[in-house]
């Protein structure tokens, strides 16, 4: 039976809310984050923080810093997991997917690794969920680049 009342998500709502599920997939001890990467509304590429193929999990003490105490923001040096954005580009890669011309949705505002990885794939829009603490002179790259980067609209149609 169909629910022809029942209000439909915002693109914007719908593509953040397949991140949100994506970010489940992590196993990070201290932040599940996930990035989905559209193209004419089709998604083309996803991806979730967390170790490298073939190396230990996180959660079966992977990655040394995950599995410290060490103060959040600090000691990012030893951290062995690749961040969600990343794993999206390189999956497209991986897959031969281009990603010249598209959006990127992801949980958390881009780092600054990210960000140089974004432009130079010809990522032309981010969208982001949650503001990352150290973002932001990765903030200020993308927009010199021309990426348009934005907050989601929860309340776009």
């Amino acid at each position: 039976m169909c629910d022809h009342g029942k209000k439909r998500p915002s693109w914007d709502r719908y593509f953040m809310d397949i991140a949100h599920v994506a970010a489940s997939r992590s196993n990070c001890r201290r932040r599940q984050v996930a990035a989905v990467v559209v193209r004419d509304k089709q998604i083309i590429s996803t991806g979730y923080n967390g170790t490298p193929r073939g190396v230990k999990n996180c959660s079966e003490g992977g990655c040394p810093r995950c599995n410290s105490d060490i103060p959040s923001g600090e000691g990012l040096g030893q951290c062995l997991c690749s961040h969600a954005e990343e794993n999206a580009i390189v999956q497209a890669a991986y897959h031969g997917i281009m990603l010249k011309g598209s959006t990127l949705y992801t949980t958390f505002s881009p780092c600054l690794l990210c960000a140089k990885m974004i432009i130079n794939a010809g990522i032309v829009e981010v969208v982001y969920h949650q503001r990352y603490s150290i973002d932001d002179v990765s903030m200020a790259l993308l927009k010199e680049a021309g990426v348009k980067v934005r907050p989601v609209n929860e309340n776009a149609e």
